[in-house]
């Protein structure tokens, strides 16, 4: 959690001027969507968080 939290800052807060929270929360659910579904990770053998998940779920 502390990971997401911090790459949400540096790649959203810190580079974004919001004009209103309704902008702001459009943009976070963007990033979500993003960060699991499109982000590939190194880690979990070049898949996304929700693709590595589901491959997992089926090899179990």
């Amino acid at each position: 959690m502390k990971n997401f939290f911090g790459l949400l800052k540096s790649e959203l807060l810190y580079l974004w001027e919001f004009n209103s929270i309704e902008e702001f929360w459009i943009e976070l659910e963007k990033y979500i969507d993003y960060y699991n579904n499109k982000r590939i990770k190194a880690k979990l053998k070049g898949l996304s968080p929700v693709q590595y998940r589901i491959q997992s779920s089926l090899v179990a």
